[in-house]
């Protein structure tokens, strides 16, 4: 069976036909001589390096593990190599700034590069994507002599960096934290402390590592207002810049998991260890968020990538396997892909794919006018639009990514639920995106909590009301009114919906039974707005479609027909209210 190939004639449609990607970046300061050909060409080399260097180490690389001796992390076989490749062909900067070392490229690249190779190989896209998130959070609240020390060594790869948030008894709730810092008279600090499922936490590529950790001063204010921000290199930086003596950072062990077992999460041990605060004191979670909301956004990317390698996998398999006769019972044995259900579970794990791609596309976009558009209020609004989706993207995709890996893992029958055909193992690394990075539920929560309410409930309103002008406008277009009917009514159904949420702000109860089913109806609204747009544009091909575009029309219309019905359920389900949730005492259950 094949190997992983990146879809960059799917990605370069939705820059070039559904996004007007080169007519934007003319927009915007920097990027204006990013045009498509470099896009394409950019996209194509990072796909023949996931193809061949980083996807080959996939399987082998889930069944040798990582290993702890001596204190000593050793990842699989090849890694150590394949990351040096991967920093010397600059994949490790692509967005990053130039003045660090950077190229600069556009987010929207960024995020794509980012699914290839979380389709190619997940455990290893963890190592730079947390890198990136841990600069992201340096360069906002760093001071100058830190981003000096640290970020440039970060983007060229040669410092990967990691996050050190959880402890035993702190997950979700992190003002429950007691890892200290004490200060010294030389301005560092001596952190110490346990931390638990840290990604990345140690690796044998060479080079320092830098922890990014959240520690509590002495006498701060209890909860998460007195949490504070350090980081914590394993090595300890010279006065040349160059790595000096071992710090107190221990890996104290390696987490045993249901999957990504080529990635080194790691039971980390500070003890004594030197670190340098980064923003102001007790002021470390808003620092922290920087990293973390750009690390939702990588889960979310996460979840994408596995869906689509599966999805290959799978559509390959079942025009080869031969099983049972024809639906008319003609012919027969007949590849399965003619069987009706085998061709939906394809169906629908493409169409929940694209449209997933789709979206984080268009966030991209959003995210690179909110960077450098010369007007603010432009800048301003195309920010508030990334924060309202944000745990949309993290959450529906990494839903949607592991339904596909579960769809796809069926097509193969018994051959999924064995290592040999690599099936189980999407289904096994797609499992930890809808948990890490705060729960699935908790970005609900923070959807229905939070981003509902924001500029008084007008940003849920103008995002809808974005969608509604759009889809009015897509009315012109031959061809696309059958699809335009079912996609109208599904945002209006979102509108009632939220409309009656935002009534409830203050009852948690209402909220809480309400937030997945929600998250889940915004997500299937919004896929169904952009797989509206992608079959206008596939339409403009005229009588003469190329075979992508009857492709992206067939998947829209089955989109439209067969998965967008589930916002009828799912907004009777939020109407029935908390009461079915609440009702049953606890200790009946």
């Amino acid at each position: 069976m094949s190997n992983y190939t990146a879809p960059v004639d799917d990605m370069m449609f939705l820059l070039n036909d559904v996004f007007a990607f080169e007519k934007l970046m003319k927009e915007l300061p920097g990027h204006e001589d990013t045009g498509a050909d470099l896009a394409a060409s950019i996209l194509e080399e990072a796909g023949k390096f996931c193809s061949d260097v980083i996807a080959p180490l996939n399987q082998s690389g889930d069944q040798e593990g990582c290993k702890l001796e001596n204190g000593t992390v050793t990842t699989p076989k090849g890694f150590p190599e394949a990351y040096k490749q991967f920093c010397e062909a600059g994949w490790n900067g692509l967005s990053a700034d130039p003045e660090f070392g950077g190229q600069g490229l556009p987010r929207v690249l960024q995020i794509l590069f980012d699914e290839m190779v979380c389709s190619a190989n997940l455990s290893f896209g963890l190592f730079p994507g947390l890198t990136r998130g841990a600069i992201e959070a340096l360069m906002h609240h760093a001071s100058d002599d830190l981003k000096s020390t640290y970020v440039h060594k970060m983007v060229s790869g040669e410092w990967p960096g990691v996050m050190a948030l959880t402890e035993p008894h702190a997950g979700t709730d992190l003002g429950l934290l007691s890892t200290r810092a004490v200060p010294q008279d030389d301005g560092s600090y001596k952190i110490t402390g346990n931390k638990i499922f840290i990604s990345s936490g140690d690796q044998d590529f060479g080079g320092n590592i830098v922890h990014l950790v959240l520690a509590r001063l002495s006498g701060a204010p209890a909860g998460v207002k007195g949490i504070s921000l350090f980081v914590v290199p394993k090595f300890v930086p010279k006065a040349d810049g160059t790595s000096g003596p071992r710090n107190g950072v221990w890996v104290g062990a390696l987490e045993h998991k249901m999957g990504i077992h080529a990635q080194p999460t790691c039971q980390m041990v500070y003890e004594d260890a030197v670190g340098w605060m980064v923003g102001e004191p007790n002021r470390g979670l808003n620092a922290m968020f920087t990293m973390m909301n750009a690390e939702r956004l990588f889960v979310g990317i996460q979840g994408l990538g596995i869906g689509e390698a599966a999805y290959q996998k799978a559509q390959e398999y079942a025009k080869d396997r031969l099983q049972s006769r024809s639906p008319d019972g003609t012919r027969g044995p007949v590849a399965i892909i003619e069987h009706p259900d085998v061709r939906k579970m394809l169906l629908q794990s493409r169409a929940l794919t694209e449209g997933g791609r789709a979206l984080a596309v268009w966030t991209a976009l959003q995210m690179d006018k909110a960077e450098r558009h010369p007007d603010a209020a432009i800048r301003k609004q195309a920010d508030q639009l990334v924060a309202l989706v944000t745990p949309v993207i993290k959450a529906a995709l990494s839903d949607f990514g592991f339904e596909t890996a579960v769809a796809c893992q069926q097509v193969f029958g018994g051959h999924g639920y064995v290592r040999e055909w690599g099936m189980e193992q999407y289904v096994r690394d797609a499992r930890i995106a809808m948990i890490y990075e705060g729960t699935n539920g908790v970005q609900a929560m923070d959807l229905v909590t939070r981003k509902l309410t924001m500029e008084g409930g007008e940003l849920p309103r103008r995002f809808i009301a974005l969608v509604k002008a759009e889809l009015h406008a897509m009315g012109a277009a031959a061809g696309i009114g059958e699809l335009l009917g079912p996609v109208k009514e599904s945002v209006d159904r979102l509108e009632r919906v939220t409309e009656a949420l935002q009534k409830h702000a203050t009852n948690g109860a209402e909220l809480g039974a309400a937030a997945t089913d929600y998250l889940r109806m915004f997500a299937l609204t919004a896929f169904g707005w952009l797989w509206a747009r992608m079959a206008a544009h596939a339409l403009e091909a005229g009588a003469d479609p190329t075979p992508l575009h009857r492709r992206k029309i067939a998947l829209a219309q089955f989109f439209v027909a067969r998965v967008l019905p589930q916002t009828l359920g799912l907004e009777r389900s939020i109407m029935a209210g908390a009461a079915p949730l609440m009702e049953l005492e606890a200790d009946l259950f």
